[in-house]
């Protein structure tokens, strides 16, 4: 089967397509056959180990999964002789954050892991998109028990992470104001955005306004700059490590100083989460931005442009 390999850490050129054997059956897995996947800010950090912890999940010298790729969505080919609750022909999405294995033609997958039908009406280009940036989200809004009647900022509103917080804390009931640039503007407030900030135009650091909760969904402010922003027991979350790796650092000591605090949520994921989110398209509370797609074949120019970090919503590889 054709598969994007990658067997050393490094910019996008290290993902090559090639030839592989397709993914022997366990008893309690399902085959699935890609027809899309996504080039995320996941398959971005595991591929190139910018942050050296990733190494320690990853593989330390070398990665261990030599195939990325973690969101999909497909249809099953083959199943497993314990597996019950999927059969063949039936159409999935889900993630694999573990394994990866999904920049590839086919892909075997245990079936109590996060896998499930596809959403009723949906393409697997508009399916595959569903899980990643939305349960990075989600992880931090269950962190932060954002509830409904509070006031939450999240910058970086058009990306997979920034654009799913937008509709997730409008379902769980806060009212949001969002940052993006000008020609986003309508598409975030198409999402649900009370506010919409144009950060060409305007630094939402010196609004004149008090938030529970400012959500960076891009890691380019700071708790320091943020903080005049947060009530008195407001709660700053980012999703990247900050400057000198601050975050975590802070998420430990902050709530023990009283008052304003970081969290910094380590992101975990099960099936009933995929689940949430399946019904949450179902019900046209949530929906997925696609950006661009890109073939398979094209996978190193889907990395450079996700690497810009211009991109709205989500990058979706077709195969």
């Amino acid at each position: 089967m054709k598969a994007i390999v990658y067997t050393q850490y490094g910019p996008p050129e290290v993902a090559k397509l090639k030839e592989v054997e397709i993914p022997a059956l366990k008893q309690n897995e399902v085959l699935i056959k890609i027809h899309a996947t996504t080039v995320n800010r996941t398959d971005c950090g595991f591929r190139s180990a910018e942050y050296f912890v990733v190494r320690f999940f990853a593989g330390l010298v070398y990665p261990k999964n030599k195939i990325l790729g973690c969101e999909f969505a497909g249809k099953i080919v083959a199943i497993g002789n314990n597996v019950q609750d999927l059969k063949c022909g039936d159409d999935v999405f889900g993630y694999d954050d573990k394994k990866f294995g999904a920049h590839a033609a086919y892909k075997a997958m245990a079936v109590d892991g996060c896998v499930t039908i596809m959403p009723a009406n949906m393409t697997y280009q508009q399916a595959a998109p569903i899980v990643e940036g939305s349960h990075y989200a989600l992880c931090d809004i269950r962190s932060a028990k954002i509830t409904s009647g509070q006031n939450i900022l999240i910058n970086g509103a058009t990306g997979a992470i920034g654009s799913a917080a937008v509709q997730l804390v409008k379902y769980f009931g806060a009212r949001v104001t969002a940052v993006c640039d000008t020609k986003n503007i309508d598409l975030i407030k198409s999402l649900g955005a009370d506010t919409v900030i144009d950060y060409t135009k305007e630094d939402f650091t010196k609004l004149n306004e008090l938030f529970d909760v400012v959500f960076d969904a891009v890691g380019k402010s700071s708790f320091g700059k943020c903080k005049p922003l947060l009530k008195k027991r407001g709660i700053y979350m980012s999703t990247e490590l900050g400057y000198m790796s601050q975050n975590p650092f802070l998420a430990i000591i902050t709530p023990f100083l009283g008052g304003k605090k970081v969290l910094f949520p380590i992101p975990t994921i099960s099936k009933e989460d995929v689940i949430f989110l399946k019904e949450l398209v179902e019900t046209g509370k949530f929906k997925p931005l696609v950006d661009r797609s890109y073939p398979l074949e094209q996978v190193v120019d889907a990395y450079k442009y996700v690497e810009t970090g211009q991109k709205t919503g989500n990058v979706v590889i077709t195969i």
